[in-house]
Parts: structure tokens; C-alpha cells; sequence
């Protein structure tokens, strides 16, 4: 006699036949001989019916499984996504965003990260020291100056770098805003121009000054903020010294906040678009020449000597317009010539 005549007759109940069936189909997970227990999502109560696309199998990147966290076939398992998307590992759209540009630079440029450290370290220290090089004492008279330089300086040499560096054959986004539009290569790419620097290859003449002037007129505005951002901040802690400590004078007239910013948008729209275009141009030809680490002493000091030069240019020009007035501009040769002397 079969071991299933035992059992109570009802409807439904399983034949020995049917009982293999269960099994092949559902695994040696469902106990010989009984009915299989319809699939229930945990913390659903008695009763509760799951929608259509919580009956459906869902997909998991481990393999078949019934929207089991994971690999094989049955209700479960590991490595897999958990109930449809609420288990996906997709990053946050803000974040695809924020690192897209850095990302599509990277791609196009391998030695873009180390390019970008070269110009925050040793080229901002560069700067600084041009900057001091062109005034009295070093500039130990005129540090509010100079740290406004710093404060400036790190912001602009970003804002060059990034701006600068080829992007790939990526566009932005159709969905971009305004200022994300403006501040990549979207519009210099409608317009036959190069998104990245003016050098690029395939490229007319027209279309490179085109490029060139774009830039120039990005570069302008991110120097005019720049410059009215470091220059409060130095004025303001300028006034601060003063307050907290009533013995100290100022030997330098504190520069007048807009027009200091505006020379730093003129020096960032020519001298410093111009002096960059060229060296990402030299990047260009030099790089896939040389070895890796070649390329790299290079072009550290090519870019530590170009700073030098934008700092020395920028006080010049300060002095020229009469936006810092502790010295005249005729000075500016006299003291980097002073200023060599005494460290000879």
C-alpha cells in the first residue's frame, strides 16, 4: 500500500506523482508530500496579495531566484538585487553629476589628477612666490596682498585646469541647466569649436579663437568672483587685526573690492587664458612622446615657472591701474632685482 493512503483523503491532496512534480519544480526546499506554500513577501500579513511585479520573478545579477538575494534558483539566495530596485547599488543622480565632468576629464587626459595636484601645490606656492618676488622686502610689507593672491589664486588655477582639459567625445546632458551648460563644452561644441583647449586638433583657425575667446570670457567672471571673494576676505581680516589690536597700522591702503576684483578678471581673461591655452597645447604634442614619469618632471616645472610668471604679471598689472598702491609699478623690477640680491 501506498504511503499517501494513509493520509486523509481531500481535494487537492497530493499523489505520489504529483508529489515528484512538487519537487523537481520547486526544489529540494518544499517538503515531500505537501502543497507548495504560495510565495509571501516577509512582512506582508495573512491575506495580503503582492502587486503583479512582486509575482513576477524579478531580475538578479547572481541568476535565477524568485527576487531572492541572490545567485541560484529558489526563493533566495546571495549577491542578487532584493525586491526589484529597492536593493540597487545605482548612485544618487546629484552624485553621477558632480563627478561626470571630472570623470570625462580623466578619461580623455590619465595624468588630468596629477596635472590638477601640480597646479594646487606647487603651482599656487609658484604664484605666491612671483608675487612676493615683485614687491618690497618680499612682500613681508604687503602680506594682505599677498594672501589674497593665495585665496584667489587656488580658486582661478582650478577654474583654469578644469575648464581647460579635453573632455572626450561626451556631451552634456539635455536636461543640463544654464550654468552647467555655460561652464562646459556645450555651446563651444554646437558652435564647430573646440570644447577643451584652443590647440586641439582638427580644428580652423576661426573656431580656435573662437574657443579662445569663450574662455577668456569664462575666465573673466570665475576671476571677478574670485577676486571679490579673496579681496573682502583679506580686507575683512585686515579691519579685524586693527580692531583686536589698536597698535597695529597698516602701511598699505586696503584695494578698493570691485576694482581689485576686476584686475583679476582681466589678468584671468587674457594673461592667464593665453598662458594655459599654450601649455595644454605643449601637453598635448609632449605627452604621448615621452615616458610617463618624464612627462611629469616636465611638466612640474613648466607649470611651476608659468605661475611664477602669473603672479609676477598680475602685481605689474596691479600696480599699473593703481589697484594696490603700496609701491609704484615702476618698482616691480627694481624689487624682484632687491629681492634676488638678498637671497644670493
Amino acid at each position: 500500500m501506498s504511503q499517501f493512503s494513509l493520509l486523509p483523503s481531500a481535494r487537492g491532496a497530493p499523489t505520489p506523482r504529483s508529489a515528484g512534480l512538487t519537487r523537481a519544480a520547486h526544489g529540494p526546499s518544499v517538503r515531500t508530500g505537501l502543497a507548495p506554500r504560495p510565495f509571501a513577501r516577509p512582512g506582508l500579513g495573512k491575506g495580503s496579495r503582492l502587486n503583479s511585479r512582486s509575482q513576477a520573478p524579478l531580475a538578479s545579477t547572481g541568476g535565477g531566484g524568485y527576487a531572492g538575494n541572490g545567485g541560484g534558483a529558489g526563493y533566495g539566495g546571495s549577491g542578487g538585487s532584493s525586491w526589484g530596485d529597492e536593493g540597487s547599488n545605482q548612485p544618487e543622480p546629484e552624485k553621477r553629476v558632480l563627478w561626470k565632468g571630472w570623470s570625462d576629464r580623466v578619461a580623455a587626459d590619465p595624468q588630468f589628477t596629477y596635472k590638477v595636484a601640480v597646479e594646487q601645490i606647487l603651482g599656487v606656492g609658484s604664484a605666491v612666490i612671483g608675487d612676493m618676488a615683485s614687491r618690497p622686502n618680499w612682500g613681508l610689507d604687503e602680506l594682505d596682498f599677498v594672501f589674497a593672491t593665495l585665496v584667489v589664486g587656488s580658486i582661478v588655477n582650478f577654474a583654469l585646469m578644469y575648464l581647460l582639459a579635453p573632455t572626450g567625445a561626451g556631451g552634456t546632458a539635455a536636461g543640463a541647466s544654464l550654468v552647467t551648460k555655460l561652464f562646459s563644452d556645450h555651446y563651444l561644441k554646437a558652435w564647430g569649436a573646440p570644447g577643451g583647449h584652443m590647440f586641439e586638433p582638427g580644428f580652423a583657425v576661426t573656431a580656435r579663437l573662437v574657443n579662445f575667446l569663450y574662455k577668456g570670457t569664462i575666465f573673466a567672471g570665475i576671476g571677478m568672483a574670485a577676486g571679490l571673494g579673496g579681496t573682502f576676505l583679506s580686507n575683512g581680516l585686515l579691519a579685524l587685526r586693527c580692531k583686536l589690536d589698536p597698535s597695529y597700522v597698516n602701511k598699505n591702503t586696503p584695494p578698493n573690492v570691485v576694482a581689485n576684483a576686476a584686475c583679476w578678471a582681466g589678468h584671468m581673461g587674457f594673461s592667464s587664458n593665453l598662458r594655459y591655452q599654450i601649455l595644454n597645447g605643449f601637453d598635448m604634442l609632449v605627452q604621448p612622446a615621452i615616458p610617463s614619469g618624464i612627462f611629469r618632471i616636465l611638466t612640474s616645472v613648466i607649470r611651476a615657472g608659468n605661475n611664477v610668471a602669473g603672479g609676477m604679471s598680475f602685481v605689474l598689472l596691479a600696480k599699473i591701474f593703481g589697484v594696490q598702491k603700496a609701491a609704484g609699478a615702476e618698482d616691480v623690477a627694481d624689487n624682484v632685482e632687491k629681492n634676488v640680491e638678498k637671497l644670493a
